[in-house]
């Protein structure tokens, strides 16, 4: 099983930007397509963009145009860059391999431990 292991997040200032790094292991990440989520405290697990195997993306409503998600097969890993952040992206965020149907993406139950970030107003 591929294993994921999510970093770069930490506590920024309202309007900072960070960049979330998910390195995977044991697999080809080439094979699969990806997905961000975040989790806020007392909410449940959220989408937060999704990459598929050929570089289209998928975002949430509420972080299109200030987060983009990449994919770098050769060094296996994904990324979220995350612009113009606000209180409300406050959460833990964790990298997860899924897959599309459609415009639809479906997590599976390969989730890394995930990375906090913190936004301070």
């Amino acid at each position: 099983q591929v294993q994921l292991v999510e970093s770069g997040g930490g506590l920024v200032q309202a309007g900072e930007s960070l960049r979330l790094s998910c390195a995977a292991s044991g697999g080809m990440i080439s094979n699969y397509d990806m997905g961000w989520y975040r989790q806020a405290p007392g909410k449940q697990r959220e989408l937060v963009a999704a990459i598929s195997r050929g570089g289209s993306t998928k975002y949430s409503h509420s972080v299109k145009g200030r987060f983009t998600i990449s994919r770098d097969n050769a060094k296996n890993t994904v990324y979220l860059q995350m612009n113009s952040l606000e209180p409300g992206d406050i959460a833990v965020y964790y990298c997860n391999i899924g897959g599309f149907s459609g415009a639809y993406y479906y997590p599976s139950q390969n989730w890394g431990p995930g990375t906090q970030v913190t936004v301070s107003s």
